[in-house]
C-alpha cells in the first residue's frame, strides 16, 4: 500500500510540473535617479512633486519616465495623507522601433514617521489606480486596461556617526499587489528591496543613494525580472513656518 501512494503522489507530482511552466527569471542591471519635493505651505497643507528617471543595461537604454504631483494634509508633523496624479512614459518597441506607452495614474497615500530609540522608521500605504497602454502585436492598435495596485513601505534610517551631516544607513522594502480585470497570472507584481545611506545636505536638501534589488512578477505568471538597480534620490523641502528640513519620506515611481 505504501509503494502505491508513493507512485500515486509521484505521478500527480509528475503531471502538475508537466502542466506548469519552468519558473524562468531574467537579470538586468538598471539605473535610477529622481528629485522629489515637498512644500509645506502651513501646518496642515502642502504640494508635493516628483520626477524619475530609469534605464536599463545600466544606463545604456531607456526604461521610463515618470513625473508626479499631489497636494497633501499633515495630521502631524509624523503623519500626512497625499493624493495626486502621476504619468509615465514606459519604454516598449514595436515594429521594431522604440516606443512608449504611456500611463495614466491616480494615488492616495498615508505616511507615519515615528522614532525608536536611535532608529527612525517610515511607514507608506499607498492606492494607486492605473490606466496601462501596451502593446498587442505589431499589426494591431495598442490597447489601455485599467488596475488597482496596493503598496506597502517600511523604511529605516539609523545614525551610524555622532555628527548628524554625516551620512545614515537607510534600509526599505516595499510590497506591490495588484488586482483588476487584465491581471491574471501575476498578483503579486513587486518586491523592492533597498540598502544604502542618506545624507543631509541643508538647506532643505538630502539624499540617498545605494542599491535596489526590485524582483517583478511578469504577466505570464513564470517569468520575473531580477533588477539590480543603482539608485540616486534627491529630495527638497520648503517649510513656510519653520526652517527648512529634510522630509521624513521615502518615495519612488
Amino acid at each position: 500500500m505504501k509503494y502505491i501512494v508513493v507512485f500515486l503522489c509521484s505521478l500527480i507530482t509528475g503531471f502538475a510540473i508537466g502542466q506548469s511552466p519552468r519558473k524562468q527569471v531574467n537579470d538586468q542591471s538598471q539605473s535610477w535617479f529622481s528629485l522629489n519635493s515637498t512644500f509645506r505651505l502651513n501646518s496642515k497643507w502642502g504640494l508635493v512633486g516628483d520626477i524619475h528617471v530609469r534605464r536599463t543595461n545600466f544606463m545604456s537604454d531607456p526604461n521610463f519616465y515618470f513625473v508626479r504631483a499631489g497636494g497633501g494634509y499633515w495630521f502631524s508633523n509624523q503623519l500626512n495623507f497625499v493624493a495626486g496624479y502621476g504619468h509615465m512614459w514606459l519604454a516598449a518597441t514595436k515594429k521594431g522601433e522604440r516606443i512608449y506607452l504611456d500611463e495614466n495614474r491616480l494615488y492616495g497615500q498615508l505616511a507615519y514617521s515615528s522614532r525608536l530609540g536611535k532608529l527612525s522608521l517610515l511607514h507608506r500605504f499607498r492606492n494607486e489606480h492605473r490606466w496601462r497602454e501596451s502593446v498587442v502585436a505589431d499589426s494591431l492598435p495598442n490597447t489601455t486596461s485599467f488596475s488597482t495596485r496596493l503598496r506597502y513601505l517600511i523604511s529605516l534610517t539609523y545614525p551610524v556617526f555622532k555628527n548628524p551631516s554625516l551620512p545614515q544607513a537607510c534600509f526599505a522594502n516595499e510590497l506591490l499587489v495588484q488586482f483588476g480585470k487584465p491581471i491574471l497570472n501575476n498578483t503579486f507584481d513587486q518586491l523592492r528591496l533597498f540598502a544604502g545611506i542618506r545624507q543631509t545636505l541643508g538647506k532643505g536638501w538630502s539624499y540617498d543613494f545605494g542599491y535596489m534589488m526590485l524582483y517583478q512578477q511578469r504577466a505570464s505568471g513564470y517569468q520575473y525580472d531580477r533588477n539590480h538597480t543603482l539608485r540616486l534620490f534627491f529630495y527638497y523641502t520648503m517649510n513656510r513656518k519653520t526652517p527648512a528640513a529634510p522630509a521624513p519620506e521615502y518615495e519612488d515611481e
